[in-house]
């Protein structure tokens, strides 16, 4: 039965598309049964070649960004593996690019005749670079994954069928070639990830700077196979950037090498935080005269910064790879190594500066002049200075089996029990005796405090001889016992005496006379209140209470003062200025001994001020208190010896200072303070001193209690 035109044409549309669905079915076998992405691109140009025709082909790998990956070309039967400069230029500005830009298929009859074929250079007869290709995009849901092209070397060889093929056998393709391109692009990732692993591994083997950093180096010249690699680390003192290690070829002329901060490639990176790789350098602007090293004739060049804590402190370059360029992975292993060198760096770094300050303690512990004792918390002695071992009298062995309780007499109020008292970064300071091996005892100044020390929280205690110390202040009382006993019975002698002297003889119509009483009278009252005052300070230092206290006033207390000194003031041509209050409060004290507070105060004034110039006496009332302040005009005291001045048996002496015992303000603040008051200094150079002193002010209660109410 004969079949009529249309019938037959129904059925070859059958046949063909029978055929056709038969070769995607095969193709996509093909194309699903392998992983590693080289063998999918053969196998995609081999099907293409063998069911579209063509004497060669190409394909090319996109990545997300939509640049070239990878690519594979075939002539006749035999493969290239390798991106060449040609196919580079293809993708940018052949054929290939064109299709990507546009993302559609493209069919060139006669490649002599169309602007989208990239002419090769060197071939003027258009007759020999007459062929005819095709294009298309291998497409994943609208997603670019490459570009496939075949070539024949007769024009017209290709028309729409081929085309349409073609693109059918691309459609099957796209998704093979994104499953293996991401496949080989995640063996990538674990190569560089256990190249990684393994580097940070090495590279943190060691805390020793000298040794990291020439881990560090190996490691990076063995992961990217460079003729050389140089380590440079920002200098805290200087700012510069200083080339610390380098290995490789020429690896001496990098050394030490100083840039300086913000000059080249380096700083860029550092300063930007980002690392870059650059082929042919010579073509870069960016390269400058600052990145090249004697002797190295750099061709290719790959950087990161060396940071830690999200800080860049120096730059990894890696120099001219062994092979022609460095391949994609190249900045990420280097990225990769930077990041783990800044972290080992800083450890290293650390480590050194803790071994440093060791070594410095090591050092100030035996060389120290004073015995120094380390203790673990429960007091058992582990380690001992030279100073120790020398004046207690054990040796070290010995020494380490003690506690220290049996090296000194332990002040367990200032410590407390199990040392619970003793804080970090608080020294605890008290007086003992030092016992030593042959039974002697040494007066010693302990200051005992936690540190660290190797890892370890101890004690350390620090013990001054203080038995110099000790010998003066015996001798000071001593003397201190001599003046109460032995001047002050014959001191009240004198004054009664003169008392009596007075009485017989007729001295107001005797200026000579009254003259001569006058000075012996002064002097003898000096005398006294120095000695009171001696006798005041031992007593208050005792911590014996005050009971003789009542209201005074402390105007009439204040004018008292100025009338026992005017002598003394006018003897040096100096004014006495006085601000009082109109009624200034009563306040609660010894009279006494306050009276006698005043006068040191206004008399250290008249001694330290120049002649000719003014002293200032100020009261005021301030609600529970009453202030007052004695100014002068003299060359000051420095802030450093504010509190100094109130030392006993200070004396703070210069040039043109007058002498003395020290102990007037001594007992000045003695006595402030155990009549409840404040005393304190204030003072600008060559603008004079003020000192001040607070009084409580009288209460009610207290005033009836005293009169017994």
């Amino acid at each position: 039965m004969a079949l009529n035109p249309s019938q037959g044409k129904h059925i070859l549309e059958e046949d063909r598309t029978r055929g056709l669905l038969e070769l995607l079915y095969h193709v996509s076998r093909e194309f699903a049964t392998a992983l590693d992405l080289r063998t999918v691109l053969q196998r995609v140009l081999y099907e293409s070649i063998q069911n579209v025709g063509g004497v060669r082909g190409s394909i090319v790998v996109l990545d997300d960004a939509g640049k070239a990956v990878d690519s594979t070309i075939v002539f006749g039967k035999s493969f290239r593996e390798d991106t060449t400069q040609q196919l580079k230029d293809t993708v940018e500005r052949g054929l290939a690019g064109w299709v990507v830009r546009n993302r559609k298929p493209a069919l060139l009859a006669d490649t002599s005749r169309d602007d989208r074929w990239l002419k090769r250079a060197g071939f003027k007869d258009k007759k020999s670079d007459s062929k005819s290709a095709l294009c298309v995009p291998l497409l994943v849901q609208e997603k670019l994954v490459g570009v496939l092209t075949l070539v024949h070397s007769e024009p017209n060889s290709f028309g729409a069928d081929h085309l349409e093929l073609m693109q059918a056998i691309a459609d099957q393709a796209g998704i093979a070639v994104l499953n293996a391109r991401l496949y080989t692009e995640s063996q990538h990732q674990a190569r560089v990830m256990s190249a990684l692993v393994e580097s940070a591994t090495a590279i943190n083997k060691s805390l020793r700077l000298d040794e990291v950093l020439q881990r560090i180096l190996n490691q990076t010249i063995h992961a990217l196979q460079v003729e050389t690699v140089a380590l440079g680390l920002i200098d805290s003192a200087s700012g510069e950037l200083v080339f610390r290690a380098a290995t490789g070829h020429k690896s001496e002329n990098i050394l030490n090498r100083h840039i300086p901060a913000g000059k080249g490639l380096a700083w860029k990176v550092i300063d930007e935080q980002r690392g870059v790789v650059i082929s042919n350098v010579s073509q870069d602007k960016r390269f400058k005269t600052a990145d090249k090293f004697e002797g190295i004739e750099t061709r290719d060049i790959a950087l990161t910064p060396i940071q830690t804590s999200g800080k860049a402190i120096g730059v990894l370059e890696a120099i001219n790879p062994i092979s022609d360029e460095f391949d994609s992975e190249a900045l990420l292993v280097l990225s990769g190594l930077g990041s783990i060198a800044g972290t080992t760096i800083q450890n290293a770094q650390l480590f050194e500066k803790l071994e440093t300050a060791h070594q410095h303690y090591r050092e100030l512990f035996e060389d120290s002049i004073d015995p120094i004792l380390l203790t673990d918390w429960g007091g058992t002695v582990i380690e001992a200075n030279r100073k120790a071992l020398d004046l207690i009298g054990y040796d070290a062995e010995q020494l380490r089996k003690i506690h220290i309780e049996k090296v000194h007499d332990i002040n367990w109020e200032e410590t407390g029990p199990d040392f619970n008292n003793l804080k970090p970064y608080q020294t605890c300071t008290y007086e003992s005796n030092l016992h030593t091996a042959a039974g002697y005892a040494t007066p010693v100044e302990v200051n005992v405090r936690p540190i660290k020390f190797e890892d370890a929280d101890v004690l350390q205690w620090i013990m001054h001889n203080i038995r110099a110390r000790k010998a003066l202040d015996n001798l000071r009382n001593d003397l201190t016992a001599m003046v109460y006993h032995d001047l002050r019975s014959p001191l009240a002698n004198v004054t009664s005496s003169l008392a009596i002297l007075r009485g017989l003889v007729d001295a107001e119509h005797n200026e000579t006379v009254e003259s001569i009483l006058k000075i012996a009278s002064n002097s003898t009252s000096r005398i006294v209140r120095l000695i009171n005052s001696l006798l005041d300070i031992n007593r208050l230092e005792l911590g014996q209470n005050i009971s003789d206290q009542k209201e005074v006033n402390i105007v009439d207390l204040a004018n008292e003062a100025i009338r026992e000194l005017t002598p003394t003031v006018e003897s040096r041509n100096q004014k006495l200025l006085t601000k009082y209050p109109k009624k200034a409060a009563l306040i609660w004290v010894d009279e006494d001994m306050i009276l006698r507070v005043l006068i040191n105060l206004v008399e250290n004034a008249a001694k330290f001020a120049p002649s000719e110039s003014q002293i200032t006496i100020a009261i005021k009332t301030k609600k529970e208190w009453v202030e007052l302040s004695v100014h002068d005009i003299g060359h000051g005291i420095s802030p450093k010896d504010y509190d100094r001045v109130f030392d006993k048996f200070t004396q703070l002496r210069g040039a043109n200072k007058p002498g003395g015992l020290g102990i007037g303000l001594a007992f000045c603040r003695l006595a402030i303070e155990a009549n409840h008051g404040q005393i304190w200094v204030e003072s600008e150079k060559d603008k004079g001193t003020t000192f001040f002193l607070k009084l409580p002010v009288a209460t009610k209660e207290q005033i009836a209690e005293a009169k017994g109410e």
